[in-house]
């Protein structure tokens, strides 16, 4: 599998780094990785808080678009949505808080693992955009992180703007970022000052605190499993197939 999905402690701080050579978009082997090891760095003590970042220029281009046009049938397509949705309930569900650190362009997916995040920092080249309207289907599986983050106006005018980028600082403005910085070297210096800031914090304190800040999305497990099926479903459809055969060639 092509691809990479690494953990390094340090300062106890966990610094979970993904890349896949198609602009970090994220195949399901490796989305699975990804979710294993957010998991992992949740689950250990030697942890105390969590970034997410990536290699390259793009943060990440979302979803594989060779895995979603190969898909089949309908236990397949649900099982390819799911792999966001496990990401994102388990960067949810880790009592450890996770700081996306975005150094690049997100698309798709990769604007549902920013707002999965709960503190997000950012350069001004970070501009995001949702473009699976422009394909034939929408950004379901993202939607309650996205809107929860941005709220429903901003979300919608993303989703309907689906060739559009919007900018960093649209997206810090929406609270899709909560920082955006002038270039990498600052990137990299306000997330290790926050992300030791938060490593040092009592952990019952910030685990109650983190579980206060997500309060209402218990019905998640369920709710991400239904959008995944209505994804599913859309990119079955011939309309889709017929767009996602025009948007390869």
């Amino acid at each position: 599998m092509k691809g990479s999905v690494t953990l390094e402690i340090i300062n106890k701080v966990g610094y979970i780094t993904f890349y896949h050579p198609a602009s970090n978009s994220m195949p399901s082997g490796l989305l699975k990785n990804l979710q294993e090891t957010i998991e992992k760095a949740g689950n250990d003590p030697a942890i105390k808080s969590i970034v997410l970042q990536s290699e390259g220029r793009t943060f990440c281009a979302g979803a594989s678009f060779d895995e979603l046009i190969a898909l089949k049938d309908m236990p397949q397509a649900i099982d390819f949505f799911m792999g966001f949705a496990r990401v994102i309930n388990t960067m949810r569900k880790v009592p450890k808080f996770i700081i996306a650190k975005v150094q690049g362009k997100a698309v798709g997916g990769g604007v549902g693992l920013i707002a999965a995040a709960d503190y997000a920092i950012a350069t001004g080249q970070a501009a995001v955009k949702l473009s699976e309207l422009s394909i034939g289907i929408g950004p379901y599986v993202i939607a309650p992180a996205v809107k929860r983050k941005t709220g429903i106006a901003a979300f919608g005018e993303m989703s309907m703007n689906a060739t559009g980028w919007h900018t960093a600082f649209w997206a810090r403005e929406k609270g899709l970022f909560a920082q955006v910085t002038d270039d990498l070297k600052s990137l990299e210096e306000e997330t290790e000052i926050l992300a030791e800031k938060l490593a040092g914090y009592d952990p019952l304190a910030t685990q109650l605190l983190k579980k206060e800040i997500w309060e209402g999305t218990e019905n998640w497990d369920s709710l991400l499993a239904e959008k995944a099926k209505i994804s599913a479903q859309l990119t079955l459809r011939d309309f889709t197939r017929e767009k996602l055969e025009k948007f390869k060639k």
